[in-house]
């Protein structure tokens, strides 16, 4: 089981002598959850900009990850938001909560397993998340999923 993960490990006694430890600071995006994937993917199609995914599993008891992302005006917010909670929806997985739709300058969606974190990009900036939990590990995402705007412009110049 060289790649399975060292809860996996434990739970099977044939193999659960040898454990191994990931490298810090580094996840492999194939462990995260299939509605991860679905959030990541409706937020890009409402053109979200530097989507994050913060694995917490270690230093969090209250989720296992962040999801991280912005929009440029407050219609973008809230749009990425309603993108991410109706593709959930159908897919069966309601979100449990919603905070801050209204003023739109950092909208969470709380789905228990994870949370999304939705900022208009003053918001983001100033309340740096990354920073904030940088004992994280951060999830290594595709390039469709890194749309940064300064990368954007840079490669249409």
């Amino acid at each position: 089981m060289p790649n399975s993960t060292i809860k996996e490990q434990s739970l099977s006694p044939a193999t659960s002598g040898n454990l191994q430890l990931k490298t810090a600071k580094e996840v492999a995006p194939a462990q995260l959850d299939e509605r991860i994937w679905m959030a990541l993917a409706a937020a890009a199609e409402k053109k979200a900009i530097n989507m994050v995914v913060l694995d917490l599993r270690e230093i969090a008891s209250f989720t296992d990850y962040f999801i991280i992302a912005n929009g440029t005006n407050e219609r973008q917010v809230q749009a990425i938001s309603d993108a991410v909670v109706e593709t959930l929806k159908q897919a069966g997985s309601p979100v449990i909560r919603v905070e801050g739709y209204k003023t739109a300058e950092w909208i969470l969606l709380d789905y228990g397993d994870f949370v999304m974190h939705i900022f208009g990009e003053k918001s983001r900036k100033f309340y740096d998340l990354e920073r904030l939990w940088r004992e994280s590990r951060r999830v290594e995402l595709p390039p469709e999923f890194s749309n940064e705007v300064d990368s954007s412009l840079r490669r249409e110049s």
